[in-house]
C-alpha cells in the first residue's frame, strides 16, 4: 500500500468538500479501493499506485474546475471523475469577467462597464469616474481579482482616501484598525462576492490583497500589482500625484470616484478632477465616464441621482 499526499490550494475546504462533506463522501464512493482522508487543504489518500495517480488527477481536475467557478457541486465531480464531457459547466456568459461565489457570473452589465473591462486589458492606467451605484469601483475589483487569478500580477492593492462624509473617525472605538475598518468596508464587500472567505482571510494575512488608506502608500513602489484608488475625488492634488507615482513596474491602476460627492472643505481642489484634467489624451491613460444608466443598485438609486441633478440645475 502507498500513501500520497495532496495539497489543493486556493480552495475554501467548506464550499470544495461540500456541505457536512457531501462532496467528499461522493468522491470516496467512486474511488472504493482508496482509503481517502482530507482535512483542511490536505488531502491523503492509501492504495494502489495505479489508482493513486488516476485519484490525483481527477482531484487536480476538480481543483482546476473550482478555481474557475469558485463552486464545485456533486454533479461535476460526477462528470469529472467519469470523464464525461458535455459541455455541461455553468454557462458562459456575455461580457463575463470571473466566477464569483457559488458559480455566480460577474459580468460587465452595462455599456461602460464593458468599456472599462476593454479599456484595462489596453491600458496601463484607467480613470473610472460616475455616481454611486454604476458598478466602476465593483468592476474594477472583480478585474483585479482576474488577473491575479490569472497570476499575471502577485498582489492587489486596494486604498481610499481617509476623509470622512460628515463623520468622525476619531470618535470610533479601538485602536487606527478598529477605526479604519469600517471605512474600508466596501472593497471586503465586494472581495467576498468574488474569493472564498477562507482564501480572502491567507490572501489578506500574506498581504496578497492589501487593503489600506491612501496615506499608508507614500514612499512605496508597487510592482507586479493591480492597485485601485477608490473616492479618488477626496484626495488633494497633491495626493493624488503621490498616489500615481507609486506605479512600478508590470503594474496596473484604476482610480474610481464620483465627482458629485466631494467630502474636501470648500476651498480645497480635487486631485481627481485636476488629474483628468492634466492626463487626458495621454497613452496608456484611459478615462471611462459613467452616468445614471449605468446605475445597477436599487432603482431608487437612479431615482434620487435624477433628483439631485434637478435641484442643483434649478436652485
Amino acid at each position: 500500500m502507498i500513501e500520497r499526499i495532496i495539497i489543493v490550494d486556493g480552495i475554501d475546504p467548506g464550499s470544495f468538500y461540500g456541505a457536512n462533506n457531501a462532496n467528499i463522501q461522493l468522491i470516496k464512493s467512486l474511488f472504493p479501493k482508496l482509503r481517502i482522508i482530507a482535512r483542511g487543504n490536505v488531502i491523503k489518500a492509501i492504495g494502489d499506485e495505479i489508482e493513486l495517480i488516476a485519484f490525483e488527477e481527477k482531484i487536480q481536475e476538480m481543483e482546476q474546475y473550482y478555481g474557475l467557478y469558485n463552486v464545485l457541486t456533486e454533479n461535476a465531480i460526477l462528470k469529472i471523475i467519469k470523464g464525461i464531457h458535455d459541455n455541461d459547466s455553468p454557462a458562459k456568459q456575455e461580457n463575463l469577467i470571473i466566477y464569483g461565489m457559488n458559480g455566480k457570473a460577474i459580468v460587465a452589465r452595462t455599456e461602460n462597464q464593458q468599456k472599462l473591462a476593454a479599456a484595462f486589458d489596453d491600458n496601463d492606467m484607467i480613470f473610472a469616474v460616475g455616481p454611486a451605484g454604476s458598478g466602476k469601483t465593483y468592476t474594477a475589483i472583480a478585474l483585479a481579482v482576474r488577473t491575479l487569478k490569472n497570476r499575471e500580477v502577485k498582489k492587489i492593492i486596494l486604498s481610499r482616501p481617509a476623509v470622512e462624509a460628515g463623520e468622525k473617525l476619531g470618535f470610533l472605538p479601538g485602536d487606527m484598525k478598529d477605526k479604519i475598518d469600517p471605512y474600508l468596508q466596501p472593497p471586503y464587500d465586494a472581495l467576498e462576492d468574488m474569493i472564498p472567505i477562507a482564501k480572502l482571510k491567507e490572501y489578506i494575512e500574506n498581504k496578497v490583497i492589501q487593503i489600506a488608506p491612501l496615506a499608508f502608500m507614500r514612499g512605496r513602489t508597487l510592482n507586479d500589482a493591480v492597485i485601485i484608488l477608490d473616492e479618488a475625488q477626496n484626495t488633494s492634488t497633491q495626493q493624488i500625484k503621490m498616489f500615481l507615482t507609486r506605479m512600478g513596474m508590470n503594474a496596473k491602476m484604476i482610480i474610481t470616484g464620483d465627482v458629485t460627492q466631494i467630502d474636501l472643505p470648500p476651498a480645497q481642489k480635487s486631485g481627481l478632477i485636476h488629474a483628468m484634467k492634466i492626463l487626458k489624451n495621454i497613452p496608456g491613460i484611459a478615462q471611462i465616464e459613467f452616468n445614471k444608466k449605468d446605475i445597477v443598485r436599487h432603482k431608487l438609486v437612479q431615482r434620487i441621482v435624477d433628483a439631485y441633478e434637478k435641484y442643483e440645475i434649478n436652485k
